[in-house]
């Protein structure tokens, strides 16, 4: 067999074994994807984690490997704890996300996963940021703007305490009437802004889940806040705590209605508080 002939041969089995090799290896992609996902099912992340790390080493193009990382990376991390190896962990599932954003922006679960890892980590201007970005796919989704309600409150509350110390005010929960003029109007360009965009998203969460009673919690929460930036209008103050205690009446009517449901079961049978049928 002249050369000319042997050539176009072997480009053509290098191409069958390349071919092969591929699939093979997004065969055992896909077994590494399945046993991540039954390790994590287990409670097993760690194991979940090394088996999606295989996975999207025998296969970059394999679908939802990368965001199953970044969910797995992410039960590591520890709420509020701000230890070298925490906040590594958490950087990584951000950073796993957003190389899922990079083919898909209107990923809900990255968007979720990131707004959640700022969060638990204590960044929260970037919480809300990505919180924001995940309504602008889904402007219904009730726990993204709950929680950026929840970020207006806190920053909010931490202004108080900052402002309120130094005044030798403890905070009462009702507007603070002794609160000096100054105090107050400082108060007012800190909080008014968050205590406005708070109740305007708390509000949304309930539009779109009306049983929502955290969200009526907080909003019981932030008319109180509301009530510090009244400076001397008794009447507005007295308005905003009265506020205040009407949602948080609902909040724990909400939830007890919630439980209720909960503890309801098949053909409307519903157990007492000692788990027996009425």
């Amino acid at each position: 067999m002249n050369r000319s002939v042997r050539l176009p041969i072997l480009a053509a089995s290098l191409v069958v074994m390349t071919v092969t090799f591929t699939g093979c290896k997004r065969l055992a992609a896909r077994d590494q994807l399945n046993k991540g996902v039954e390790a994590y099912k287990a409670g097993k992340f760690e194991a979940a984690i090394a088996h999606f790390q295989v996975a999207i080493q025998d296969d970059p193009t394999l679908p939802m490997a990368k965001n199953y990382l970044g969910t797995a990376l992410s039960q590591n991390v520890v709420p509020g704890l701000d230890t070298p190896d925490n906040l590594k962990t958490a950087n990584q599932a951000i950073d796993i996300f957003k190389q899922v954003l990079q083919q898909d922006p209107s990923d809900i679960n990255s968007l979720k996963g990131i707004a959640s890892l700022y969060f638990n980590i204590k960044k929260l201007d970037d919480a809300k940021e990505w919180q924001e970005k995940v309504l602008a796919v889904d402007p219904k989704d009730p726990e993204a703007a709950y929680t950026v309600g929840v970020i207006d409150w806190t920053e909010a509350h931490e202004n108080a305490l900052k402002i309120l110390a130094p005044a030798g005010i403890n905070d009462d929960g009702l507007g603070n009437a002794k609160l000096p003029k100054k105090e107050c109007l400082a108060l007012q360009q800190e909080n008014a802004p968050l205590v406005t965009e708070g109740l305007k998203y708390l509000n949304m969460a309930i539009e779109n889940r009306p049983n929502y009673d955290d969200a009526m919690a907080y909003i019981n929460l932030l008319y109180r806040r509301k009530a510090d930036l009244d400076c001397g209008d008794e009447a507005a103050r007295k308005a905003d705590v009265a506020s205040a205690d009407e949602w948080r009446d609902k909040a724990m009517g909400t939830r007890k209605a919630n439980e209720a449901k909960k503890n309801q079961g098949p053909g409307g049978i519903v157990m007492d508080s000692n788990g027996n049928m009425k």
